[in-house]
């Protein structure tokens, strides 16, 4: 079933809205989806996309923090104007949702929402009954809405950033490859060319470590290759060479104003709540966003972007998901949207309280009124504790790394134990680290803490307590007094290079504290799903580069983590020299396991870290991983 209403919705003479940041909205699109499915008392749902017209005006004081606006073309009216993608998936029946926008700050075009809360296999074009998977959203009545704000991409919700007349800057783009190669691609900037491809004063550095001091390519060495689509490429004498860290510095032309895609995701949000006139609405707001979008919220909330050009709070609440003490290049002269920022993106200030770092002082939330600050949630796996520079502990503890910080009444703080960046397959493979990936669950975590942040919002109810590790407790320690067992063949995780912080061109180090572990290397602290509480195996936050892509023997693979299985038994235990008990030496049979499973999730539910809902889900997904760990399998290649 599918209605397409094309046209401009809404908006347009009104004198009172002759100010207004969003200009026109265009829906191109209306579409039942799912078949017409009902969602529990919901009803069905409809998908509409279109476009959502900006206009922005540089003199605002709203809009002083986006850089380069004062370079934008205006039109007739003295305002920049620019168009972002629209979706929206919201109940037909809008009285039977719970009038909550709730915001996804889409990853490099990649919707997350649906995969992260619905259990669904992910896709760009949500219509399906699968699409939308087990329905939780939608249950719950959420308006889930897409807004374009990444300027460099070219499938998924995108934003049309005007261009800045008149700009020049030397930009720094990076390469880790791993794989030979004669030419590589500068896939952080894919709208950015060399003004001058010949240049004599570009460079081309490489280093094996973040830490390292970078050398310097001679010049005549490599070259900039030309393509008439895409991202430029450079050619390189002798080739790159796996794991290790390029960078090329150069003249770049096609500057865009970035941080418009800030105002585009604070205008929607501003128009949906607030205004009667236009084809999208609720009563209130909540923006998610993991990783990249983790980063991108907390850069958005210490600019500002969380009151209007009106002085109007924009979101009620707002949850940064696997973004530790970082935030990213998503509103700087040619900034990298799309860049996984390794190392360079951690930014002071990391927390809500009040530092002071090199002589500045500042606070994460410090723009605000106490009633314009939104309910916070932080919450972090194992990786954003261990890899990539993203120091998720200096969000919760001073940055001499020497005390613990006690976050305020509107902030909740979470540590997803055990877990990596993303959830691997289960049963779990081995990709680019030298150890399987790791498949600990998060999603039933996930959609607990969602239904007591709504319940914060829009009850007043005091949401889960925070839980993550302390110094205090000692469950937070410092890489170097990490117990983590000598496991025969697996890599040690105290040589992992720490988190930097890169002030005036130059690296300075960070504090680098990780969570403690148990005798089987187990995470000690925060929210321990039962598949950690009642373990098969050691699951962890980092995973070394297997051999053949470079730096194998030194450094993580980013955004990875580890899953090593426990000996099934105590032969294969001795055999091995594992210093972990072995599954037959832990449980008296697979009805002993299950049974602790049963215990530990139902304590979960009681501190509502899971949902009654998911007890089946944990006991079905702890059934399939008991059949793993005990099922002989051949030896596999490292």
């Amino acid at each position: 079933m599918k209605l397409v209403t094309a046209g401009v919705v809404a908006l347009l003479l009104l004198p009172s809205l002759a100010a207004s940041e969003v200009a026109k909205v265009t829906i191109a699109s209306r579409v039942t989806v799912a078949d017409g499915q009902a969602f529990g008392k919901v009803g069905p749902y409809e998908k509409l996309t279109g476009t959502i017209e900006f206009a922005l005006d540089p003199a605002d004081p709203h809009n002083r923090p986006i850089v380069d606006l004062q370079h934008a073309p205006r039109s007739t009216d003295g305002k920049v104007h620019f168009t972002s993608d629209l979706i929206v998936l919201r109940p037909i029946d809008a009285a039977a949702g719970n009038g909550v926008l709730l915001f996804d700050v889409a990853n490099r075009g990649n919707l997350n929402l649906l995969p992260r809360f619905n259990s669904a296999a992910g896709s760009r074009n949500p219509e399906t009954a699968a699409d939308l998977g087990n329905g939780f959203l939608m249950r719950e009545g959420y308006t889930l809405v897409w807004v374009g704000w990444e300027f460099d991409i070219v499938n998924g919700p995108r934003v049309e950033a005007p261009l800045a007349t008149d700009v020049s800057d030397t930009i720094t783009a990076r390469l880790l490859l791993d794989a030979p190669a004669a030419e590589a691609t500068l896939s952080d900037i894919p709208l950015y060319r060399p003004r001058d491809p010949g240049a004599a004063t570009s460079r081309l550095t490489v280093r094996d470590s973040f830490w390292d001091t970078p050398t310097v390519i001679a010049r005549d060495k490599w070259r900039f290759v030309e393509t008439a689509t895409g991202a430029p490429r450079i050619a390189l004498d002798g080739g790159f060479e796996p794991g290790r860290m390029y960078e090329a510095t150069f003249a770049a032309s096609g500057a865009r104003v970035v941080g418009v895609g800030m105002a585009a995701i604070r205008d929607a949000a501003a128009g949906f709540r607030y205004r009667t006139d236009l084809p999208v609405r609720g009563t209130a707001a909540y923006a998610f966003g993991p990783s990249q979008n983790g980063r991108f919220l907390r850069q958005f909330l210490h600019e500002g972007f969380n009151v209007d050009e009106r002085g109007r709070k924009v979101f009620d609440a707002v949850w940064a998901h696997i973004a530790g003490a970082a935030r990213g290049s998503f509103n700087d002269r040619f900034g990298q949207a799309t860049s996984l920022s390794t190392f360079t993106a951690t930014a002071f200030p990391f927390s809500v309280e009040t530092q002071t770092l090199n002589g500045e002082t500042g606070a994460l939330l410090s723009a605000y009124r106490p009633a314009d600050r939104p309910k916070l949630i932080l919450s972090n796996t194992d990786v954003e504790y261990w890899g990539g520079g993203r120091a998720a502990a200096l969000t919760h503890v001073s940055v001499d790394g020497t005390r613990d910080l006690a976050p305020s009444n509107d902030v909740r703080i979470y540590f997803l134990a055990g877990t990596q960046h993303g959830e691997s397959a289960f049963p779990p493979g081995r990709t680019s680290g030298q150890e399987l990936g790791n498949p600990t669950p998060q999603r039933e975590v996930m959609r607990a803490l969602l239904t007591g942040l709504h319940r914060w919002v829009s009850r007043g109810e005091e949401p889960p307590a925070s839980r993550y590790p302390t110094l205090t407790d000692r469950t937070l320690t410092p890489v170097s007094s990490v117990r983590f067992p000598a496991i025969p063949g697996v890599a040690n995780p105290r040589v992992i290079a720490g988190p930097g912080l890169v002030v005036k061109g130059k690296a300075q180090m960070l504090p680098f504290l990780v969570p403690q572990v148990d005798a089987d290397g187990n995470d000690t602290g925060g929210i321990r799903v039962p598949d950690l509480s009642v373990p098969l195996a050691t699951s962890t936050g980092w995973n070394f580069r297997r051999q053949g892509i470079g730096n194998h023997a030194t450094e993580i693979y980013n955004l990875l983590g580890s899953y090593i299985p426990f000996a099934a038994t105590r032969a294969e235990r001795l055999a091995k020299k594992d210093p972990r008990v072995s599954v037959e030496e832990r449980y008296a049979g697979k009805a002993d396991y299950l049974q602790k499973i049963r215990v530990a999730t139902a304590a979960l539910i009681r501190e509502r870290y899971l949902l009654e809902e998911d007890f089946d889900n944990v006991l079905a997904r702890a059934t399939a991983h008991w059949d793993y760990a005990t099922t002989p399998k051949a030896p596999a290649a490292r």
